[in-house]
């Protein structure tokens, strides 16, 4: 880096565009995250025979012995209200309060993938996969525990709705990798094109933008 007017500027080295031998190999590594996703949802559904259920029909079966010991478990409203701190208590109106944004956003973009994903040529992004409302069928929780169970799955599960629609429009408004952030890497980013590479955009950009075949929804809808 070099010092220019009182301010720090990049150095042409320091600015170097990412090899297509790099590309590929953090096309790779980003593979291998996904199928770990996957391995882990594997795993989960291992437990199954561990902890005494059945799915069946989208819904979860638990053995009667086991039932009866959750139920057990459960600790009485009461007593969990008294061994709560107090801070913990008070703060509880501004935990709830992120309710009303997290709706909105909800609202906000669904309305906008329903009405600019056709025109843009966008498969729609099913807010259903990102909603799972199950851990009210546990009996060893209490009301208490099953509302704040519920609600922050519907919190985690629209943002994770909100960033999947977010990431489809950045791959056609500007799929292009960011010059140094690892966190900014998500299910799309294998597809943008490298910081700096100027040519690779301006003759890439129109087959990036129709490049959702990969996705487990119906080929994208025609443009209008």
């Amino acid at each position: 880096m070099k010092k220019s007017k009182g301010e720090w500027a990049l150095t042409p080295s320091s600015r170097r565009p990412v090899s297509g031998m790099e590309h590929d190999r953090l096309n790779q590594i980003l593979d291998q995250i996904h199928k770990l996703e996957a391995q882990i949802v594997h795993e989960l559904q291992q437990k199954e025979a561990e902890y005494g259920y059945q799915i069946h029909e989208k819904r979860v079966h638990f053995a009667q012995e086991i039932r009866f010991r959750h139920r057990q478990l459960k600790e009485k409203l009461h007593h969990y209200l008294f061994r709560s701190r107090f801070l913990v208590l008070v703060t509880t109106p501004v935990i709830y309060a992120c309710l009303i944004p997290i709706a909105l956003l909800d609202l906000i973009c669904s309305a906008y993938q329903w009405i600019c994903f056709p025109i843009y040529g966008i498969p729609y992004v099913r807010r259903s996969d990102y909603l799972a409302f199950d851990r009210h069928r546990l009996s060893y929780l209490n009301l208490i525990e099953k509302i704040n169970c519920e609600y922050c799955a519907y919190a985690n599960g629209i943002l994770h709705y909100v960033a999947e629609i977010s990431a489809r429009t950045e791959q056609y408004w500007c799929p292009i990798k960011h010059f140094r952030c690892v966190k900014c890497a998500h299910k799309r980013y294998k597809n943008f094109l490298n910081f700096g590479d100027g040519e690779g955009y301006v003759r890439e950009l129109e087959g990036i933008r129709q490049k959702f075949q990969d996705l487990p929804e119906a080929a994208p809808p025609d443009k209008t």
